[in-house]
């Protein structure tokens, strides 16, 4: 039995969506992509011309329709084909944050402007680790030219990792070369739709509005069958009723105008119920990804989506502390664990901090322990031996010794999650012995390990010569010289 959370009951989620469909057609949603306009047009949407823009009021029964073709599951494959992330149900699964800024330097302690060795860095170091599912586009890296660095972020995560990505573009004009680069990757566009690798985040802009960009960035990945991963992001008390309830409702609006939209253009394609509100802090101004209440409002618009069969996914993890400290511990442990008990079933953004602006790559490896501690409490506890306790003290009596029981050398491993090191379970005098290192210091010790071990993936000849010709047009086309992040003794060009 898999433990869950939930905060809203059956009639709850009812008057939710019953509010949401209602907001659909009054005040309607803010529709800036032509085409995506269009589709509403010609399936019974009314367009209405406002001061404030052109406006699609959405029947509800339009709604209802694409919710009829939107798929309940899907999966997202890794390099080898394999399906590595399945999105539906109760399964879990989680990426580091992404579109990071900065960098925590681990020996200064600054916030510097992230470059390309640093994303390079943490995708080495997130493949070594079971706990991550998939990569992420997790940092922008400020010496590529800004109208390439979408892509250019998608190019390194697929020179270095086997995994699945979640990713994202910045224009409508990158996202189709994303497109067109994990088409190569995968040997062709209807390779790509089969199995695709990636699944791209789509951002409405709050209150429901859809941009140029995010409407048509909904229609050209419904068209290539590729993933589309909608990120409501309401801000409660600023661009979002103040309340958990009303922030959620909008949520459920913007997503259901997102799938509207994504299945007039292609039925069927898949698209996952996302997200990332928060609340608005009234003191400092400031959006805290890591405060409980954000956490509650993902939990039940995660609901909401389970509730129309829908897969589901949610930030959580990343935090408001500015450096690795107990507060970036105790904000990622407890919503990583809450998370989980939702049952969402992608959660991203473990790494960050400053409210999603920064990345830590020693934050990541600590982040993997607390996964490590929420996947083994979503496992549950098992009935695993012929009887639950009662044969163990036939053998043994009184004498306490279940060290010596077989059933004790071949479970320990299945029954207890064994951290890394990063975590101390040493004695005082070991922990002396050693130094006395703050998690910190274990933290970037492991970071340095993993990077030691790490072995790029083996691409075969032809693949790699045309990614990086690929990319090589691109960036020269962008004012580039040369491709930031790449060692020159791996290219075989």
């Amino acid at each position: 039995m898999q433990p869950k959370i939930e905060l809203l009951d059956g009639e709850f989620i009812d008057r939710i969506l019953a509010e949401a469909f209602e907001l659909l057609e009054r005040p309607g949603v803010r529709v800036q992509a032509p085409a995506a306009l269009e589709l509403l047009a010609c399936s019974g949407a009314r367009v209405e011309t406002t001061a404030q823009g052109e406006v699609a009021h959405i029947p509800e029964a339009l709604a209802r329709r694409a919710l009829e073709t939107t798929p309940r599951e899907f999966f997202l494959y890794d390099r080898a084909g394999n399906p590595a992330v399945h999105y539906g149900g109760d399964d879990v699964h989680f990426d580091p944050g992404s579109s990071c800024v900065y960098l925590l330097d681990p020996d200064t302690l600054e916030h510097r402007p992230a470059q390309a060795l640093d994303l390079v860095r943490l995708v080495q170091v997130s493949e070594m680790l079971p706990q991550y599912a998939a990569q992420s586009t997790a940092m922008v890296c400020t010496e590529v030219a800004a109208e390439s660095g979408d892509l250019y972020r998608l190019f390194l995560v697929l020179w270095h990792s086997n995994k699945p990505v979640v990713t994202g573009g910045f224009s409508a004009a990158g996202g189709r070369r994303m497109l067109d680069l994990l088409a190569i990757e995968a040997g062709g566009r209807q390779q790509l739709r089969q199995k695709p690798r990636a699944v791209f985040d789509v951002c409405p802009s709050p209150p429901l509005t859809w941009t140029e960009f995010a409407g048509q960035s909904l229609i050209d990945l419904g068209r290539a069958g590729v993933p589309a991963e909608i990120i409501s992001m309401p801000l409660a008390g600023a661009a979002a009723p103040v309340t958990l309830a009303g922030a959620v409702v909008q949520h459920a609006a913007e997503c259901l105008s997102g799938i509207t939209i994504h299945q007039l253009a292609a039925p069927g394609a898949p698209v996952v119920w996302g997200g990332a509100p928060a609340i608005f802090d009234m003191r400092t101004g400031n959006t805290p990804m890591g405060a409980v209440e954000t956490a509650m409002i993902d939990i039940a618009y995660a609901q909401v989506g389970k509730r129309l069969g829908l897969p589901t996914h949610t930030y959580l993890i990343g935090g408001d502390a500015k450096v690795v400290d107990a507060q970036a511990g105790m904000e990622a442990g407890m919503v990583a664990v809450l998370g989980a008990l939702a049952g969402i079933n992608m959660i991203s953004g473990a790494g960050m901090l400053n409210f999603l602006a920064a990345m830590s790559i020693e934050k990541l490896v600590i982040d993997a322990e607390a996964i490590g501690y929420a996947q083994r409490l979503l496992a549950g506890i098992q009935p695993r031996t012929p009887t639950l306790a009662t044969h163990m003290f036939a053998a043994l009596g009184h004498s306490g010794d279940f060290l010596k029981l077989k059933e004790t050398r071949q479970l320990f491993r299945s029954e207890q999650y064994m951290p890394s090191e990063v975590i101390d379970r040493d004695s005082l005098r070991g922990w002396q012995e050693a130094g006395s290192p703050s998690t910190f210091d274990r933290a970037r010790a492991r970071v340095n390990e993993l990077v030691a071990t790490y072995r790029r993936p083996d691409l075969p000849v032809s693949l790699e010569h045309e990614l990086f010709s690929y990319m090589e047009a691109e960036v020269r086309r962008a004012g580039m010289a040369r491709l930031p992040g790449i060692a020159e003794t791996v290219l075989a060009v």
